[in-house]
């Protein structure tokens, strides 16, 4: 396959697994938008926790249509408060419909993507060639998500963040829309053991095989 303008690279993964920040340095390599799909609902989440009263699905789709993915880095989606809002509102189908109109718009730029999320692969773009499922153990995806929030100043034991992992893994697996499994034809990378520039330089090389061989 021949480089092409408009390249999509999708990863899914369960919590805490490296894929984040893996596709961070992807898309910064090989110069594509990075979507981050679990950002797109905190988005939501921060709109009707700003306006409760305005807060509807005709509202959410005029301000999902101005949407850029630098907005989805801003600090403000990162707090308690917005992921609790964004964990319930991501359930409802006609949200997801919503984002998946800016997802969408987001693949079919020029440049290309660098998709992040749970069913990237199996719902947004399941035809390209690029698919990778990122995990890790929960012991190491715990140990790595505890270190992060430590490093956040949070007030959190590594049990108490073990039995938020394995409860969020079992909510995402066996969620009735979109859950978390592995697509056909993707690539399995664990990353127990390997460093985030390891993960990186797992995949990039994988995808420049496709590329220009």
């Amino acid at each position: 396959m021949k480089k092409n303008k408009n390249i999509i690279i999708c990863i899914d993964s369960p919590a805490a697994a490296g894929a984040g920040s893996i596709s961070k340095l992807l898309a910064a390599h090989y110069g594509l938008q990075y979507l981050d799909s679990g950002k797109c609902y905190r988005f939501c989440a921060a709109l009707k926790i700003k306006y409760p009263n305005k807060w509807n699905y005709s509202f959410l789709k005029k301000k999902i249509m101005r949407l850029n993915t630098k907005e989805l880095q801003k600090k403000y989606l990162l707090s308690e408060k917005v992921a609790t809002v964004a964990s319930v509102i991501a359930k409802d189908i006609k949200i997801r419909k919503i984002v998946n109109i800016f997802q969408q718009k987001i693949i079919k730029n020029p440049k290309g993507a660098v998709c992040d999320g749970r069913d990237m692969c199996t719902n947004l773009a399941p035809w390209t060639p690029f698919k990778f499922y990122v995990t890790a153990s929960v012991k190491v995806r715990s140990l790595r998500r505890f270190k992060e929030l430590r490093r956040l100043k949070k007030n959190i034991t590594l049990a108490e963040v073990q039995k938020s992992i394995k409860k969020r893994d079992k909510s995402d697996r066996n969620r009735s829309i979109a859950p978390l499994i592995r697509a056909p034809k993707s690539i399995l990378l664990n990353t127990s053991n390997l460093s985030i520039r390891s993960g990186f330089l797992k995949i990039k090389k994988m995808i420049d095989k496709k590329l220009y061989n």
